[in-house]
This record gives C-alpha cells, sequence and structure tokens, in this order.
C-alpha cells in the first residue's frame, strides 16, 4: 500500500493520494519509515507506548474485527477514555476498512441508543466504566452484534455485569497478527470479547 505524499515547492502544495490509500496505514507507516518506531507515539496514565508498539496493536486489533465478522464499510462506535486503547481501535477499524465512529464519553445511554442505531453499528467498543449507560439498551439495537469491553476487571465479573455469555477469541495465528485490544505493557487494560445476540 502507498503513502501521500505533497510537494511544497507550490502555495497550496500539490498532493497526491493514491488510489489504494488507507489513512492509517499512512499515519502510522509514514513515522515507522522516518526512523519513529522506538519513539513514543502515545502516552496515557499506565505508561507510553511507540510507534512500532502502536502499528502491531493497530493490526491485531483490525484483525480481531475482522474474525469477528466485521467487514469493509461496517461501522464500530468506539466510547472508550483517553487510554491507548482508543488510537489502537480508532486505527485499527481504519486498517481492516471498517469506519470508527468516535462518541462522547459524557451522553447518556438514550443519546448512545439513537447513535448505535443511527450508525448501524455492527460493534461497540466502550471502556469497563462505561458499560452501565450501554446496559439498559443493548437488547434494543437491531444491528449491534458485538460489545468489545476495554477495562482492567476480570472477564468473567465484566461478563456478568453486562448479562452476556462470551464468543470465541481470534486464534493466535490470524495474520498479521490477533487480538481484540492487546496489551501494550503489564500495566495496560486488557479488553475481552462479548456478543450481544448469538
Amino acid at each position: 500500500m502507498q503513502l501521500s505524499s505533497a510537494d511544497h515547492r507550490s502555495s497550496p502544495p500539490l498532493i497526491e493520494v493514491p488510489r489504494d490509500y488507507n489513512a492509517a496505514h499512512d499515519l502510522i507507516e509514514r513515522n515507522m519509515q522516518i526512523g519513529r518506531a522506538a519513539k513514543i507515539a502515545f502516552h496515557d496514565d499506565a505508561g507510553s507506548i511507540t510507534y512500532a508498539a502502536l502499528a502491531e496493536r493497530a493490526n491485531r486489533f483490525g484483525s480481531g474485527l475482522l474474525a469477528l465478522g466485521l467487514r469493509m464499510e461496517d461501522r464500530v462506535l468506539l466510547a472508550l477514555h483517553d487510554t491507548i486503547d482508543f488510537p489502537t481501535a480508532f486505527l485499527g477499524a481504519i486498517k481492516a476498512g471498517i469506519v470508527p465512529v468516535a462518541v462522547n464519553t459524557l451522553l447518556t445511554a438514550k443519546d448512545y441508543e439513537f447513535m448505535l442505531s443511527d450508525s448501524r453499528a455492527k460493534a461497540l467498543v466502550v471502556s469497563e466504566a462505561l458499560l452501565p449507560q450501554f446496559k439498559p439498551v443493548l437488547e434494543r439495537l437491531a444491528f449491534l452484534k458485538h460489545v468489545i469491553v476495554s477495562g482492567t476487571q476480570s472477564y468473567a465479573d465484566v461478563l456478568a455485569k453486562a448479562g452476556r455469555r462470551s464468543i470465541p477469541r481470534p486464534p493466535r495465528a490470524m495474520t498479521p497478527a490477533s487480538g481484540c485490544i492487546p496489551p501494550a505493557r503489564p500495566a495496560c487494560p486488557r479488553a475481552r470479547c462479548t456478543r450481544t445476540r448469538a
């Protein structure tokens, strides 16, 4: 996949975007190609992550969405706090050709229900602390198939609170890598996948 280019010798710059273009790939790969692989790309309360680690996590997350059955142009709603899981999910979805719909984390259950229905999101990626805002509306959503929870509680506890059963996790051998939101470091929250309906 090719990167975009800009010729700054003219004003405005001449920008070329290749036909086979992916914005997430462009953002990550451009930084990798200029030698920033070991440089910090993102910092949150749990620590820092490099461009190389972010690239791996985005690839794994995108692969995880595809393993769940999402396809190009499907929507995934992101209700995530400011942690590494946000750029992981946002960029990973774009790399997989899936449309991320990022929403404000201070909205009501009614707002979220409207957004999930209106966007026809097939998956929801939600911070564990926000899950109670979604619980009352999950059963009323015709298009939503998967809920991916980012947090620190045990997998079983989150499933019990959400009233859901687990789904199989993607196989470890998936290319380029696999998982939902993989941990970047030991202190980073892990994500669990749950299914809202069979």
